[in-house]
């Protein structure tokens, strides 16, 4: 029996965090039976792209971590000290640099947004103070905004913080 994996392919919408291009692209890769590349056997779940780096979450080592692609030169990205394998990693987001990386870890039962910064190699949990369960973060193109939605009295609401885990306030009304 052949194995046959599809395409990763991205729809991408213009919105404030990711200035992304507004149009569907689709990228096509080769299938790597080792894991090396951008298609393998293994889950591959929520693509998101900015400029040339591709981040998703896979479990091609037996848990779930991030992986990040270069669309440019066509290999997977080396992320030292961001996955462990006592967390599970999932929804990640890239600056158009890829510098940084936002993303949910859960940690027995505890979901919890971190930023890793490729450069320092390391990873900064940005919700530690926060009580309540956390997920889906997207990071601006240019790693100075972070949204993410939290549960706050079983209503799920949007927060906005900086790069360094500070909240930024947003007016309701504009003036």
């Amino acid at each position: 029996m052949t194995n046959y994996k599809l395409p990763i392919i991205l729809f991408l919408s213009s919105t404030l965090l990711t200035g992304c291009f507004g149009y569907p692209r689709i990228l096509s890769y080769p299938f790597d039976s080792g894991g090396r590349g951008l298609n393998s056997l293994a889950s591959e779940l929520n693509p998101q792209i900015s400029g040339r780096y591709l981040v998703f979450a896979t479990d091609r080592r037996g848990s779930q971590d991030i992986y990040m692609f270069d669309t440019v030169t066509r290999n997977l990205v080396d992320l030292p000290g961001l996955n462990s394998f006592d967390t599970i990693a999932s929804h990640p987001s890239v600056t158009k640099d890829g510098r940084y990386i936002v993303f949910t870890a859960s940690r027995q039962g505890r979901s919890s947004i971190f930023l890793y910064d490729r450069e320092t190699r390391q990873s900064r949990n940005l919700t530690a103070n926060l009580q309540s369960e956390t997920r889906n973060p997207t990071i601006s193109a240019d790693g100075g905004r972070i949204a993410f939605e939290f549960n706050n009295n079983g209503q799920w609401d949007i927060l906005l913080y900086d790069r360094f885990g500070q909240k930024l306030n947003i007016r309701s009304q504009p003036r």
